[in-house]
């Protein structure tokens, strides 16, 4: 028997996550051992670890972080704060692997803890490029601190070959979140409405915004632009779901707030399950922002994706996705292109370069392979011959 490790700090990380957990779950060889963190156990981003409870998972051990503030010193405060949580986590719990997702600070501070207490690490969304984000660099880090690594494209698959990571553990096996989206029941507009909002019952956005964090210009300013455009295009309805614990994350989140209450063809969610923000993104018309599922998950869904700003620059897009600058006259010009006829066709067909095979099968086959065989954590660094 061995157990394996996932820590989880985000609504997000999560709902790609759960495939995997529930396979372990159901694996007899295998037993899973639960940390929690960071949003999941704030009440301000919805308390989400009940979430986490109510899909029948058993937490084996929550480390709060204290996210009440998001400026550069209490973030650093707050992965302290984990660092310490997730050393009681890992003392005595025997854990045989730790499988991590993404790139965001609190899974950078998760891959070091590990690597202190000698636990390998699995590595699922290595070597993707996010240039307007400080994510860029955690992840990057992330791969170093891992032996095992599942890219989401075979580009990817080859940059983390290039870190110097040892090619038989790298396996390109496409993005967990699209192999979802094939196996989830989701829901249409009627039930969305009935559980969310009735606005899901009209032509709506789905609207995630992110602090771009190496960005100079201050998020409210963009933010601003952003909702500048919304509110000369009122024939929409827009859903939004609330930006991260990033530095900035809480002064967007005030500003959707304000947006929402002045506006009643808008609502926001501080979560909405994997499930639902799915089923969301399956009815509607177009997603607008700069997060990763517009990237990712939304082309499946054969609608556009308004990727706004720079923090996704350098990510692998589809058709689907049209970019452009943060200031209202870049997202009006994206606006006008999302709603032609022919770019509409063109999401029709096109086809979503992050769809794999059995993603979350082929990860714990290859975790399994991996743990029969013996994982060193002697790391040898592979030069590539140019």
């Amino acid at each position: 028997m061995h157990r394996i490790g996932v820590v989880t700090g985000t609504r997000a990380e999560y709902g790609l996550l759960k495939p995997l957990m529930q396979k372990i779950e159901q694996d007899s060889q295998l037993e899973l051992y639960l940390v929690v963190t960071g949003a999941h156990l704030e009440q301000r981003f919805g308390y989400t670890c009940r979430e986490i409870e109510a899909d029948g998972f058993r937490i084996n051990w929550k480390a709060d972080m204290d996210l009440s503030s998001d400026t550069a010193g209490g973030i650093c405060h707050s992965v302290g704060k984990e660092m310490e949580g997730l050393a009681g986590a890992f003392d005595k719990a025997g854990i045989d692997l730790l499988i991590l997702l993404g790139d965001r600070y609190e899974t950078l501070a998760a891959a070091l803890a590990a690597s202190l207490f000698h636990i390998p690490v699995a590595h699922i969304h290595g070597g993707e490029a996010t240039e307007g984000a400080m994510d860029d660099a955690f992840r990057h880090a992330i791969t170093k601190l891992s032996c095992l690594h599942f890219a989401a494209a075979e580009e990817y698959k080859r940059r983390i070959i290039q870190m110097g990571e040892q090619p038989e553990q790298v396996h390109n096996t496409g993005a967990i979140g699209v192999e979802n989206i094939r196996c989830m029941e989701l829901v249409g507009k009627q039930q969305l409405a009935k559980k969310f909002t009735g606005l899901f019952l009209g032509k709506y956005i789905m609207v995630t915004y992110h602090p771009a964090t190496l960005d100079g210009r201050p998020v409210q300013e963009q933010m601003q632009e952003l909702l500048a455009v919304f509110l000369e295009n009122p024939e929409y309805n827009y859903i939004f779901t609330y930006a991260n614990a990033d530095h900035g994350g809480a002064a967007v989140n005030k500003m959707i707030d304000r947006f929402v209450k002045e506006n009643p063809n808008a609502a926001a969610f501080k979560s909405m399950g994997q499930a639902g923000y799915l089923s969301a993104l399956k009815g509607a018309w177009a997603v607008a922002g700069n997060s990763s599922s517009g990237i990712i998950e939304a082309p499946s869904f054969h609608i556009p994706t308004i990727d706004i700003g720079d923090r996704q620059k350098g990510r692998i897009c589809g058709e689907s996705v049209i970019h452009c600058g943060s200031s209202a006259q870049e997202i009006r010009k994206a606006f006008q292109k999302a709603a032609d006829p022919g770019f509409r066709r063109t999401c029709q067909n096109c086809r979503n370069p992050y769809e794999g095979g059995n993603t979350s099968v082929m990860i714990l086959e290859e975790i399994k392979k991996e743990l029969e065989q013996g994982i060193s954590l002697r790391k040898k660094f592979y030069d590539m011959r140019f």
